[in-house]
């Protein structure tokens, strides 16, 4: 059956027809919703709430943007209300949680056990840096965090996200422009791979701590942004920054579980509702 075929059954109402079109996008809509929200469970609840109202409202697609496009607005705006009540994270979010992790043995078991038993537990030092950009990217205004991700990561063009924000060119545009020099000023300042002078040391020390030294130094040849950080400037080292996470899917990486513990622990150690030792608590019983 030709695709045409099956988006006309599915905006008469044919959910068989809709699960096929919208499984053909549904891994990057919730590795997306993931950036956004950072915490698993909720990135299943809003794809089935996304899933559900999307078809709810199927017969108005008037096919002014791409069916993806047309969800991911709904998504957005889902994910929008739900993180309506939250802050934006602090630039020092990262060294808050590094400071918990520090101060509980009962988290640094919980890292130790998720890393030698989980077969997504692993640590690589690219897929951190993939955790550093979405925790940074929560420093910016929701706005700004969308059309960014959605341009840099999932290569959506200006006038679609224009179309999932409701906002013009030139605002998008304006969006983009103030999004990236913030994350990179962010960067410049923070990320000690690149710069040793930088308060954070996430990358190298956890590292140390998870890789047997003798792959330390094979591990950080394997990042292009090593070898390029001499020669590059700090725009064209946040564009390998960008390349790296695009080919990172978040919920299904080498070291998913892991970075799924590390980002509770995020959350406890700033304050979110979450909380790491209730979580763990509900997981043993």
């Amino acid at each position: 059956m030709e695709r045409e075929d099956i988006l006309q059954l599915a905006i008469s109402g044919d959910i068989n027809a809709f699960q096929t079109l919208f499984a053909e996008f549904q891994n990057q809509l919730k590795s997306y919703l993931y950036r956004l929200l950072t915490n698993r469970n909720d990135v299943d609840d809003l794809t089935h709430d996304t899933f559900i109202k999307a078809f709810t409202k199927i017969s108005t697609f008037r096919r002014q943007s791409s069916l993806k496009t047309w969800v991911f607005k709904i998504a957005t705006n889902l994910a929008y209300d739900h993180l309506r009540k939250s802050k934006r994270w602090q630039a020092d979010a990262q060294d808050r949680a590094a400071d918990l992790a520090i101060a509980s043995e009962e988290i640094r078991q919980v890292f130790w056990m998720v890393h030698d038993t989980s077969p997504a537990g692993a640590y690589e030092m690219r897929e951190h840096i993939d955790y550093c950009f979405t925790c940074i990217s929560k420093t910016l205004p929701i706005e700004n965090q969308v059309a960014l991700i959605l341009k840099n990561i999932y290569d959506f063009q200006v006038k679609e996200i224009g179309l999932i924000l409701e906002k013009t060119h030139g605002v998008i545009k304006h969006l983009l422009n103030d999004a990236r020099n913030t994350m990179t000023d962010i960067f410049e300042h923070r990320c000690a791979l690149i710069n040793q002078n930088g308060v954070c040391h996430q990358c190298s020390h956890i590292n140390e701590i998870f890789n047997p030294k003798q792959d330390q130094q094979q591990e950080l040849m394997k990042l292009e942004l090593v070898k390029a950080s001499k020669k590059y400037n700090r725009e064209q080292l946040f564009e390998l920054r960008e390349q790296l996470v695009k080919a990172i899917d978040p919920l299904h990486a080498a070291g998913t579980d892991f970075h799924e513990e590390i980002m509770r622990c995020l959350r406890t150690a700033i304050g979110e509702k979450s909380d790491f030792f209730d979580e763990e608590a509900d997981k043993a019983g």
